[in-house]
């Protein structure tokens, strides 16, 4: 703890992305959603595997971090987050689904054939 009582980051140990017992190995992506997001979270986290259940900050995951996977999800799928959204959503298989659902939201209604 730093003086003013708040915590001292640079005192805390950098994550070690060979500590394999916080992944979820388990956790394999159901969707091709899930897979894109795996993928996106594995290479900005510096991380081998991740489940679609670890949580971002959990991995080692903050704000900056945060910034570019709201990036590279818009890169990937069109599709505009408020950053906010992976605060509120922390794993892959929250955020897939806000995903899905604002795609959803997005796409123009069917016409009927008639």
């Amino acid at each position: 703890m730093l003086p003013n009582g708040k915590v001292d980051r640079a005192a805390l140990p950098r994550p070690d992305p060979s500590r394999t017992e916080i992944i979820d190995a388990s956790a394999a992506p159901h969707t091709p959603f899930e897979a894109v997001l795996v993928q996106i979270w594995a290479e900005v986290l510096g991380l081998e595997r991740v489940g679609i259940h670890d949580n971002f900050f959990a991995l080692g995951g903050h704000s900056l971090l945060a910034t570019q996977i709201i990036s590279r999800v818009r890169d990937a799928f069109q599709v505009e987050l408020p950053l906010r959204t992976l605060f509120q959503a922390p794993t892959v298989s929250e955020l897939a689904l806000i995903l899905v659902q604002q795609m959803m939201d997005a796409a123009p209604p069917e016409s009927p054939d008639c």
